[in-house]
């Protein structure tokens, strides 16, 4: 019978972190992925259910977000494994690391949609921040630099999301101004 490891079990890594910086780190690392498997779920759910007007592009939208978000959360796992440790990989544990809460089932408009994948993106970016830091204090520059270069496209998605939530900048005319 082959005994399966302990997925928290630290193996050692080949880049020479410390123990204590390869475990203090690899917390951090797998709430960030369990929330970047949450986030891209979100995603997913609004890209196979946006309707109105706007479909196309925001359809678009949101398949590339989808899409950028999963090479996120794959080069955080990667960085895991760089590390010694194994990903959170089981939805129950995924549940329960993260810190972005998975929307409820069901149809949402699509403001609300993008309400919620914004206020996602805005936390998202804010535990980026703690942990860019704590990978700072910790000398573990190669976690810092990973996570500096999420944390740009984590701001950018949020940013585009602004923009469509934005009011309209198409304005009629007023009535004064109409002459007949």
């Amino acid at each position: 019978m082959v005994k399966l490891r302990n997925q928290k079990e630290y193996e050692g890594n080949p880049v020479g972190l410390s123990k204590t910086t390869a475990t203090t780190m690899a917390k951090e690392l797998d709430r960030h992925l369990a929330s970047f498997i949450t986030l891209y779920q979100q995603y997913h759910k609004h890209h196979w259910l946006v309707e109105g007007p706007q479909f196309r592009d925001l359809h678009l939208f949101f398949e590339a977000n989808y899409n950028q978000v999963h090479e996120q959360y794959d080069a955080i796992a990667e960085r895991l494994t760089v590390m010694g440790i194994a990903p959170t990989c089981h939805p129950e544990n995924v549940y329960k690391l993260s810190y972005v809460e998975h929307e409820p089932e069901g149809v949402f408009r699509i403001r609300e949609s993008l309400k919620n994948d914004m206020e996602a993106e805005k936390t998202i970016a804010i535990e980026l921040r703690k942990s860019i830091k704590k990978a700072l204090e910790h000398e573990d520059f190669g976690t810092k630099s990973l996570l500096e270069g999420i944390l740009l496209k984590t701001e950018d998605r949020a940013h585009h999301i602004e923009h469509f939530l934005g009011e309209d900048t198409i304005l009629a005319p007023e009535p004064s101004m109409v002459t007949a």
